[in-house]
């Protein structure tokens, strides 16, 4: 599949909705793990300002790539962030969009813990 480096050096990222764990399947609750590596994955919602616009991100992220405290409002800084595009059709209806997944959300704010080691 297509992965596409983000650069996010120009841009402003804060926390909108603090880290969640994915859930793999809704229904069942359970939680949705890294294929390659087996760790669980966790969803961190930021906002994303750069170019005059601002977009909501929901950003795929390992749980042991999450700094301490990510409150709203938290400036963070996206290590390795990656949009891959998806598409899928179910009942017929086609769906499409854009994922996205970062290697480690860190909070600039002074006194941030390191990401948890692996």
């Amino acid at each position: 599949m297509r992965q596409i480096p983000v650069d996010t050096s120009a841009a402003t990222v804060m926390v909108a909705q603090p880290p969640q764990p994915k859930v793999k399947d809704r229904r069942t609750g359970e939680r949705a793990m890294d294929t390659e590596t087996g760790a669980a994955l966790s969803t961190v919602d930021v906002m994303f300002a750069a170019n005059g616009a601002v977009e909501i991100l929901s950003v795929t992220v390992p749980e042991s790539g999450i700094s301490g405290d990510l409150a709203m409002g938290t400036p963070v800084a996206l290590t390795g962030l990656i949009a891959r595009p998806w598409e899928n059709e179910f009942n017929g209806q086609k769906r499409h969009g854009i994922a996205f997944r970062a290697v480690a959300v860190t909070s600039l704010t002074a006194g941030a813990s390191q990401p948890k080691a692996a």
